[in-house]
């Protein structure tokens, strides 16, 4: 898959997940690539735009250490329940060198699983999960 139709799919999943909760579950998004120019960011949805590079290293540490010791391969994915504020919830990997990192600016994944509609919306979570195992992000 190339990373406009990524985005495509990314966006499309989000909305649906949105439609299912009655509210964004996620309200930032990213896409790495640690080998990729530009501080690895190949794409970015949300609002601290200004802000957010400078902060990613911090924000996405608790998924770092959760994920410490592990192979994903792609379609694999990761929630952290240490994700508060701007560190980021959730990681799924999209391809060989390819990264979503998510995140909720207002809620902890621990305070989204506790409204019965995540149930719902984790349906789509994971089918954007499948759609990347069986095509690959190529960066």
């Amino acid at each position: 898959m190339d990373l406009a139709t990524a985005r495509q799919h990314i966006h499309a999943s989000f909305e649906r997940m949105r439609v299912l909760y009655q509210k964004p579950v996620f309200d930032e998004w990213v896409i790495l690539s640690p080998a990729a120019k530009h501080g690895g960011v190949l794409a970015y949805s949300g609002p601290r735009i200004e802000e957010f590079r400078q902060k990613l290293p911090s924000d996405v540490e608790p998924l770092l250490h959760q994920l410490a010791g592990r192979n994903l391969d792609a379609g694999d994915f990761e929630f952290t329940s240490a994700g508060d504020g701007t560190r980021h919830d959730a990681l799924v990997r999209l391809g060989a060198a390819s990264y979503l990192v998510c995140n909720n600016l207002a809620k902890s994944m621990a305070e989204i699983r506790q409204d019965p509609r995540w149930l719902k919306a984790q349906v789509a979570f994971v089918e954007l999960s499948e759609r990347f195992r069986s095509d690959p992000l190529e960066v």
